[in-house]
């Protein structure tokens, strides 16, 4: 059996559930790698056999993604390029998440297309939604990637097609401590907000990994890291807690290890709206910025104690065999 597997290379989320996904798929037939995308620091201990441009959505620097060069980042002309060149026909099985090139492929050419992703968990109805609802995300989401059978994964299974996350190895074998400082991860923020903010919270050692720069630096209680895996992750298992976007990968990796966990969603990301609106009803704080009027809410949640329990099982294979056993006879 040929099976291609289709990655989003926007952050590093996909990649991260890769790292688990594609071994297993491996035990089932000759797997061939696409990432598409241009945004993702993580790097893969595999082949990809197709690297494309896709679409990806740039982050900004306070607080957002950057509408403007995400639309000049990529073009139609060259999007449909891409489309009409991928041998979608050459495989058995196409299993995609969230990746717009084989996902479009597949319409294209008339090929099934099976969704594995957290964004077809967050729009599913079962799911916790937002107060504001945003068309035009909802939209996007919807039709950027479209799947003819779905599954998806989110932080509860709320219906027999949604799975609890993928927790990658690296994550599952560490030990966690508490260290007395907060890891940050927010990368729609640069470093001057950042450090603006966060240093009027003198007490604190703030811990910050930022794609806005490539060396290490320090200005008062707050350190600027460049974006590094390893190291992102062993701050991590020894941080107090974690203040961090509501992406899916990081706010489920926090809760596994039993830390704090303060999310701020991305503006103009609605995928990020509807992850807070799931973690709210949870339990996990959620805020709008890093604002002033924010301040009491992040003093609050860093002189807590409360935090949430999860149960997160290493369920990778089972997964991929009811997938492999529902759509290949």
């Amino acid at each position: 059996m040929r099976i291609l597997y289709a990655v989003q290379g926007t952050g590093n989320g996909h990649l991260c559930r890769a790292l688990d996904i594609v071994p297993v798929l491996k035990e089932f037939g000759q797997v061939d790698v696409l990432v598409s995308g241009i945004q993702a620091d993580i790097t893969l201990p595999f082949e990809v056999k197709y690297r494309l441009h896709g679409l990806s959505f740039i982050f900004g620097k306070s607080g957002g993604v950057d509408l403007w060069r995400t639309f000049m980042s990529s073009t139609v002309r060259k999007f449909m390029q891409e489309v009409n060149q991928l041998p979608i026909e050459d495989y058995d099985l196409v299993i995609n998440d969230f990746e717009p090139i084989s996902a479009w492929a597949c319409s294209v050419k008339g090929k099934q297309c099976i969704g594995l992703s957290h964004q077809i968990a967050a729009l599913d109805p079962s799911s916790p939604k937002p107060e504001e609802n945003d068309m035009l995300g909802k939209f996007i989401m919807k039709h950027y990637a479209p799947s003819d059978v779905s599954y998806g994964f989110h932080f509860k299974t709320y219906n027999d097609r949604i799975f609890t996350p993928v927790i990658r190895r690296a994550i599952r074998e560490l030990d966690p401590r508490d260290n007395d400082h907060y890891t940050v991860y927010l990368p729609s923020y640069d470093d001057a907000h950042l450090i603006k903010h966060l240093s009027k919270f003198e007490d604190i050692q703030w811990d910050v990994y930022s794609k806005h720069n490539r060396y290490t630096y320090s200005s008062k209680n707050v350190k600027i890291n460049p974006i590094d895996n390893h190291a992102f992750v062993k701050s991590m298992e020894n941080s107090s807690g974690i203040l961090c976007g509501a992406g899916f990968e990081t706010p489920a990796e926090a809760l596994y290890l039993k830390k704090k966990l303060l999310v701020i969603p991305m503006k103009n990301q609605y995928e990020q709206h509807l992850n807070a609106a799931a973690l709210q009803q949870m339990g996990v704080p959620v805020i709008g910025g890093l604002k002033r009027k924010y301040e009491q809410a992040i003093e609050s949640w860093l002189y807590s104690k409360t935090m949430v329990e999860v149960d997160y099982p290493n369920n990778t294979k089972e997964i991929i065999e009811k997938i492999i056993s529902e759509n290949y006879h």
